[in-house]
C-alpha cells in the first residue's frame, strides 16, 4: 500500500510558476511510475505529466510541455512539478498517482493522493 500527499498548491497570477510536491508513504515507491493529473471544475481528470520510476523517461501533455517539469528523488520519496509560465486554463485540483507502468490513462493508476488546488488568476 502507498499514501500519497500532494503540497504546494496556491494562487498565483498568470506566468507566475509553483512547485508542487507528493509525498509516498507506505511501501517502496521507488519502483512505481508517477504520474500527475488534473481536474477542473466540470472537466475529466486529464493527464499532465508521468515519470518511471528511474527518471529516465518522461511523459507530458501537449498542453504543458515546455512550461512544466516532472522529476522525483526516490530517496525522498517525493515527485515534483515545477509549473512556470502558468496559464489561467491551468487552474485545477492537481492529483498524484502511482502506477507500475506510465501512462496517460488515469485507469491504469492504482494510487492516488487527495489532490491540491492550483488557481491561476488572469
Amino acid at each position: 500500500q502507498v499514501q500519497l500527499v500532494e503540497s504546494g498548491g496556491g494562487l498565483v497570477q498568470a506566468g507566475g510558476s509553483l512547485r508542487l510536491s507528493c509525498a509516498a508513504s507506505g511501501r517502496s515507491f521507488s519502483w512505481y511510475a508517477l504520474g500527475w493529473f488534473r481536474q477542473a471544475p466540470g472537466k475529466e481528470r486529464e493527464f499532465v505529466a508521468a515519470v518511471t520510476w528511474s527518471g529516465g523517461s518522461i511523459y507530458y501533455a501537449d498542453s504543458v510541455k515546455g512550461r512544466f517539469t516532472i522529476f522525483r528523488d526516490n530517496a525522498k520519496n517525493t515527485v515534483y512539478l515545477q509549473m512556470n509560465s502558468l496559464k489561467s486554463e491551468d487552474t485545477a485540483v492537481y492529483y498524484c498517482a502511482g502506477t507500475p507502468r506510465p501512462a496517460r490513462d488515469s485507469s491504469e493508476y492504482d494510487y492516488w493522493g487527495q489532490g491540491t488546488q492550483v488557481t491561476v488568476s488572469s
